[in-house]
């Protein structure tokens, strides 16, 4: 397997550490720090976080997002948190590409920028359909249906002069949502077919009184896990994939453990590790991160370390990381 990672001259200029960019800060060896031409726009099979931070406008994170790159095209898009609209555009992913956007869930820091990557997608020449995957409804949390329908609905809709793409009407393509049974954490796995090469389960997770998935994302015999926010009674979703041996575990890191929370809805570094423990990842990749987390990144990695051993990586937005 070849494993890559990419801090690229823009995520450090965004990030103000420009100077600090070096294999050195990417735990390694210089010969695995490649283009980004070579890592994610060409080709090969790389995960790319557009942005890597949380609901604290803090700077240089955009709200969390990811695109999946297959042989030089943005397949996926996962989550679209407020300010990743431009690390799309950063990215150079093209929307003509994408096979699906999956959701975790709608908080804003995760669905802010949909309706911004959309009204782009007017402006290409796609006419596929396009699938968008998310969580079903909880109270004051609409379904993933509902909730386009709300975004963008002909009749009421807050940008109802974009609702073509609830019916495929005025040269927009149809979206196709769907609304995945979550069960406060405890729903079935749901397997989802979009194209020959690509496999993806969508998992519920607890994430409080919040309906929330994480996906496991499968392309050939590579596999990479992305947690989603969820809390340590995502039992069911460890379940799942205790001892599958992703070759990469995104986690999102929000907390240090004793402070900045409401209570019970992300995993502490601690459960991060026993999470990863039971997974059994090649490499961890922290993000979702915030700087209430990071200003104690030793103290998180030593806690992850009671219980995984592997690589431990923090995310800057525009990190790709191959498989």
């Amino acid at each position: 397997m070849v494993r890559y990672f990419l801090k690229t001259a823009a995520a450090c200029a965004i990030a103000g550490m420009a100077a600090s960019c070096s294999a050195a800060d990417s735990g390694q060896d210089e010969g695995t720090i490649i283009s980004q031409s070579a890592a994610c726009s060409s080709s090969g099979l790389a995960l790319q976080v557009l942005g890597s931070g949380g609901p604290i406008a803090e700077s240089g994170r955009a709200g969390t997002s990811y695109l999946l790159w297959i042989d030089g095209e943005a397949r996926l898009l996962i989550d679209i948190g407020s300010g990743a609209f431009l690390r799309f555009a950063e990215a150079g992913a093209d929307f003509n590409t994408l096979d699906a956007i999956l959701l975790t869930h709608l908080h804003a820091d995760h669905a802010g920028d949909l309706a911004g990557v959309l009204k782009y997608g007017g402006f290409t020449p796609r006419t596929r359909a396009l699938p968008v995957i998310g969580p079903d409804a909880a109270p004051r949390f609409p379904a993933t249906d509902e909730f386009l329908d709300a975004l963008l609905g002909k009749d009421g809709g807050a940008f109802a002069y974009l609702g073509g793409y609830i019916d495929g009407s005025e040269d927009k393509v149809l979206l196709e949502p769907r609304a995945i049974t979550t069960a406060m954490g405890k729903g079935d796995p749901v397997e989802i077919e979009l194209a020959d090469d690509l496999r993806i389960r969508a998992i519920p997770v607890h994430h409080g009184v919040v309906p929330a998935l994480g996906f496991e994302i499968s392309v050939g015999d590579r596999k990479l896990v992305i947690t989603g926010d969820q809390s340590a009674n995502s039992a069911a979703f460890e379940q799942a994939l205790a001892g599958s041996k992703p070759d990469i575990l995104f986690a999102h890191h929000v907390i240090n453990g004793d402070r900045g929370q409401p209570r019970g809805l992300h995993r502490t570094p601690a459960q991060i590790g026993e999470l990863a423990a039971a997974l059994q990842p090649g490499r961890l990749v922290l993000t979702h991160n915030m700087n209430r987390a990071l200003e104690r990144i030793d103290d998180s990695r030593a806690a992850i370390a009671q219980n995984y051993a592997g690589e431990v990586t923090v995310a800057d937005d525009l990190d790709c990381f191959g498989l």
